[in-house]
């Protein structure tokens, strides 16, 4: 797949752009809070109908602005798609495809397959488990539809149950009727995780090791309530303490996955180096995954990867990067060098924008393209 053109209008500090790009390497350069992220999660907008990070709708939408709209064209499959999504401060987002409103936007998820590395990545390691179940569910959704289904329809149930129990509500009829929902898609949830994180593995591994070498040896395990019993067995057992608590206490979403440098946890144990190695490596073999697991190559983005990481590790990445196994990659970074190093060692065409107080300077023209 292949982003040839990104129009962008009022998104978070963009006032209007209209970038052109290589089907192969584009690079951003520039000092931090110029706008090099926002256009790669622009990018990412147009594949997931939302910001890489925790920003709301609202909070997208240029500072004094009523609306954002963001409109992708793109290669797919040897076809022509133009995507739209626009947004207005309190009403409803629209995501069209072809000049046609989608009836439900997670029809779209999976159309357009983007994986972005980013320093928010850390919390994948430090934050809480949904930080990790929303990594894994990610990846699974853009190659199952039933999955993204099944989750969908589990977090309704749920939410459902935790009304009642927030209510002091104590009919079993009731209880019978939304926990049999949620035992039916946890079950589905459950198995697909599960063989997931196996086949993810040695792809993960297998990157890590390419970056830091052989010498350190990471692990993922999957963590579930659903690993020792049924889910119907786990809510009956729980409904008296789910009660006083107001909230449902055991079940797939409360999954995690662990994740491990040798025998011990990366959170307690890795440092900053190996914390950024690790990040990367889970980013690398997402794309991996979903480019054999998917019929449409990822498109990549690399937003400030090289930071807090030594001259081996980056040489590491630049030479996996510069690999022929990606389709078409974006790359922010601050520093020049390491983009010129990635650039030497490509054959075909690549862009370079230089962004400088909101301009975005094509480095093989003159005339500048205002963000």
């Amino acid at each position: 797949m292949i982003l040839n053109q990104l129009s962008i209008l009022n998104y978070k500090n963009i006032a209007e752009a209209q970038l052109r790009f290589s089907p192969n390497v584009n690079c951003l350069i520039g000092n931090n809070g110029m706008g090099k992220t926002n256009v790669l999660d622009a990018i990412y907008y147009l594949s997931f109908c939302k910001s890489f990070g925790s920003q709301t709708d609202a909070n997208t939408i240029r500072h004094g602005e009523q609306f954002l709209m963001l409109q992708g064209h793109y290669t797919r499959r040897n076809t022509e798609e133009d995507i739209v999504i626009s947004a207005q401060r309190g009403k409803h987002k629209v995501v069209k495809r072809g000049g046609k409103e989608y009836q439900r936007q997670s029809q779209h998820i999976g159309l357009l397959p983007v994986v972005m590395v980013s320093p928010i990545d850390w919390t994948l390691i430090s934050g809480a488990s949904d930080e990790r179940r929303r990594f894994m569910d990610q990846i699974i959704s853009q190659g199952d539809k039933q999955f993204l289904d099944s989750l969908i329809r589990y977090n309704r149930a749920l939410e459902q149950r935790n009304s009642m129990l927030r209510n002091q509500m104590r009919d079993p009829l009731l209880y019978e009727t939304v926990e049999a929902a949620m035992c039916q898609c946890a079950s589905y949830i459950h198995n697909v995780r599960r063989q997931w994180v196996e086949k993810f593995k040695p792809i993960f591994a297998e990157f890590y090791a390419a970056i830091a070498g052989d010498g350190e040896k990471v692990d993922l395990r999957y963590s579930s309530h659903l690993n020792d019993s049924t889910m119907d067995e786990l809510l009956a057992q729980a409904r008296e303490r789910d009660l006083v608590l107001g909230y449902t206490s055991h079940g797939t979403h409360r999954d995690d996955l662990e994740m491990m440098l040798g025998t011990y946890s990366m959170r307690r144990t890795g440092s900053q180096g190996q914390g950024k190695t690790f990040t990367i490596a889970l980013r690398l073999a997402q794309y991996e995954f979903l480019r054999q697991s998917t019929p449409t190559t990822p498109v990549l983005l690399l937003d400030d990867i090289f930071d807090k990481l030594d001259a081996r590790r980056v040489e590491n990445i630049v030479n996996i990067v510069a690999s022929d196994r990606f389709g078409q990659i974006f790359i922010t970074d601050t520093n020049r060098t390491h983009l010129d190093e990635i650039m030497q060692r490509l054959d075909g065409d690549h862009s370079m924008f230089t962004v400088v107080d909101g301009v975005c300077t094509p480095s093989d023209c003159e005339e500048a393209v205002r963000l």
